[in-house]
């Protein structure tokens, strides 16, 4: 029997950028690493998944993009596949751009991993999921979207924490990002507006426990174990979130003071609730193959939903995969899966 092709897509414009850190850098931490320095490059990482792809069994061409739509386009011409494994997150430099690409797998009617077209462009506007969310009953931290500075603050519940509206991946998240005043409020609203060319999501920081609900969405879809990250170690000086630095930088200190913990120390009660919500958001979003749930448990014990994550990522031991590893799959086990899903809905 022909095997399936699989054509693996995903877009880096500048892999030289991906450099080596030097063991001066290191040297030159003023805090001690928790993890190791990592030196691997997204390249790297896709090309792991890619022969775990073929031992599955499928025959699998790799396709950097680099900004290059023509070369999508003559691609699928020439290699007709069955299935695209989809890991577009950005193109232009733009994030909402993977909207896009999705699309256009949707009008050539090929068949491709992960959440839908229109999934992707919800779960990519936080207000717009955040309204989503609320309308169907789940719990979420109050929130005011502000595109101006003339725009009359109604928001009060400080602390907050102010995001851009239409980012991924914690882009735009930072320690400044929490606020406790009007002033750093203002402050940071202008961040925003010049940095990012975009309405901000001020929304009332929930003090607590951070957890990431995985879902796989076989069918029926299954919540994995929970993870948490764990902020114990945090110093002062840094607010207890997960920053942009925290999840892309291995020489700052909050990259190591986020330490994950798989499964998370929960009652029997909260990991329930956990994960039910996390399926009902599944449902509601109309998320496919994988998702993660990023969620608070306050203080006195309330969970807050706060960002609905398609296509998270899918490094080995990291987020996603972390929890499939903690209920015994393998990486190959969860990736071949994955292209087994979207191969359900090709078309004969």
């Amino acid at each position: 029997m022909k095997k399936k092709k699989v054509l693996f897509v995903y877009n880096e414009t500048n892999p030289e950028l991906y450099i080596t850190k030097s063991d001066a850098t290191k040297s030159n931490l003023n805090f001690t690493p928790y993890f190791e320095i990592e030196n691997t490059t997204p390249m790297e990482e896709f090309d792991v998944m890619i022969d775990l792809i073929r031992e599955g069994g499928y025959d699998v061409i790799s396709l950097n993009l680099d900004d290059d739509f023509q070369l999508l386009l003559d691609t699928i011409k020439t290699e007709e596949p069955d299935v695209i494994f989809n890991c577009v997150e950005i193109f232009y430099g733009k994030a909402p751009l993977e909207t896009n690409i999705a699309g256009l797998f949707e009008l050539l009617e090929i068949p491709y991993t992960g959440a839908p077209a229109l999934t992707l462009a919800n779960c990519q506007n936080k207000a717009l999921t955040k309204k989503i969310l609320s309308q169907n009953g789940i719990p979420t931290p109050k929130f005011q979207i502000i595109d101006s500075l003339e725009t009359p603050i109604t928001i009060d519940c400080f602390p907050l924490i102010v995001k851009p509206i239409s980012e991924d991946a914690s882009v735009g998240i930072e320690n400044e990002s929490v606020v406790r005043t009007h002033e750093k409020l203002v402050e940071r609203l202008k961040h925003v507006f010049d940095e990012f060319k975009q309405p901000a999501l001020v929304e009332q920081f929930i003090n607590g426990r951070e957890l990431n609900v995985s879902v796989l969405g076989v069918d029926p879809p299954i919540a994995l174990p929970i993870s948490e990250i764990d902020f114990s170690e945090m110093p002062e000086h840094l607010e207890r979130i997960v920053s942009y630095q925290a999840k892309w930088d291995s020489l700052h200190e909050a990259y190591h003071k986020t330490i994950p913990i798989c499964p998370a120390e929960l009652s029997d009660e909260i990991t329930k609730k956990a994960q039910e919500i996390a399926l009902r958001v599944f449902s509601i979003m109309e998320l496919r193959d994988y998702c993660r749930v990023d969620m608070r448990l306050s203080e006195n014990n309330e969970l807050f939903v706060l960002e609905a994550n398609p296509n998270p990522e899918l490094s080995d031991g990291v987020g996603f995969m972390r929890s499939a590893d903690a209920v015994g799959y393998s990486y190959g086990d969860i990736l071949n899966m994955i292209v087994g899903m979207a191969l359900k809905r090709k078309k004969n």
